[in-house]
């Protein structure tokens, strides 16, 4: 089992040494539980693709302490500068040109032109990449595919001895991975959805920013792309309307009138079967529990998790695309 040890000091500098050694640390963000590698180090990248079972065509995200440090790997223009002085550090991921000179990792870019970058907004995460010094990869500290890891415990049950250090900080804030903003070509468009809305950067850039959220094979140029991602080990239905005996329910706001084929209300469900994203309909709440919940309620004893409907707005977009995309990856 992997350790896990609360941030201090000392931990922080054993931290940063294990990094600069070419290990693996996971590292607390306010979106999800990150699998840091040295962004330097192409054969320290390769131990999270290899930790993580991740397709060597997906990329993954580099994060680094702030936007001037940013400046060192990709090329930002005037909109990235804009868009980084409104939202960094925070919940949203940029995609721009890699510099010439760019010493991160081609691996960390999948081969493509561009870098993904992210100034991360949480003080452990911030703590240790200055006391590091090196830009840090760091996708999702779970196995490919499956649910994003928003506590130590999840990390730990999920990676084991795979990693040298967890740097526990409790339960992530925004419980879903950063907004990722294409930046690379003339019109930006957002590639996966996040906290940051198209709105909210529409209204800092002045001009119309859409989503760009297919299914685009081994073309993938943003983390979070691939069809069949956070996907549980049993089968998820989305837009609920009532139960199915055997399955299990993740509800949003009432679920007063949601009731059982065959007879039965799903109020009445065992603990283990009923879990509910907002019970007020709230989705800053029900982003930060989704991935928590579905784990819940993966269970062996559960056919399916039907899931109740979800607005598709402001942060719903959000919430949405990855219960599409747990629906596509788990088992039929």
């Amino acid at each position: 089992m992997s350790v896990i040890k609360m941030s201090s000091s000392e931990v922080l500098r054993e931290a940063a040494a294990l990094l600069k050694a070419g290990q693996l640390v996971v590292l607390p963000t306010e979106t999800v539980y990150g699998l840091g590698a040295n962004a330097l180090d192409g054969a320290a990248v390769a131990r999270i693709f290899a930790a993580k079972g991740r397709p060597s065509f997906n990329p993954v995200i580099v994060h680094v302490p702030d936007a001037a440090a940013a400046q060192a790997y990709v090329m930002m223009d005037a909109r990235a500068q804009a868009v980084a002085a409104a939202f960094w550090p925070g919940p949203l991921t940029i995609i721009l040109p890699r510099r010439p000179d760019c010493a991160v990792s081609e691996l960390c870019s999948a081969g493509l032109p561009t870098l993904a970058v992210r100034v991360p907004a949480h003080p452990v995460a911030l703590a240790l990449l200055r006391e590091s010094g090196v830009p840090v990869a760091a996708p999702s500290a779970n196995i490919s595919g499956q649910v994003s890891a928003t506590t130590p415990q999840h990390v730990a049950t999920g990676l084991g001895d795979k990693v040298a250090l967890i740097l526990a900080a409790g339960p992530c804030d925004v419980g879903l991975e950063s907004t990722v903003l294409d930046l690379s070509g003339a019109v930006p468009v957002v590639l996966r959805p996040g906290a940051v809305t198209a709105e909210q950067l529409s209204a800092v850039l002045g001009v119309s920013v859409g989503y760009d959220l297919g299914d685009h094979g081994d073309q993938v140029k943003s983390p979070g792309q691939l069809l069949k991602h956070y996907a549980p080990s049993v089968p998820v239905r989305l837009n609920a309307v009532d139960i199915m005996p055997g399955e299990a329910l993740l509800a949003f706001g009432s679920v007063k009138f949601m009731g059982i084929k065959g007879g039965g209300r799903a109020q009445d469900l065992p603990e283990t079967a009923l879990r509910n994203l907002s019970d007020s309909g709230d989705l800053h709440q029900a982003a930060a529990n989704l991935f928590r919940m579905l784990r819940e309620l993966d269970r062996p004893e559960h056919h399916r998790i039907a899931v109740m409907n979800i607005p598709d707005q402001g942060l719903g977009i959000a919430i949405n695309d990855r219960l599409k995309r747990a629906a596509a990856g788990s088992q039929q």
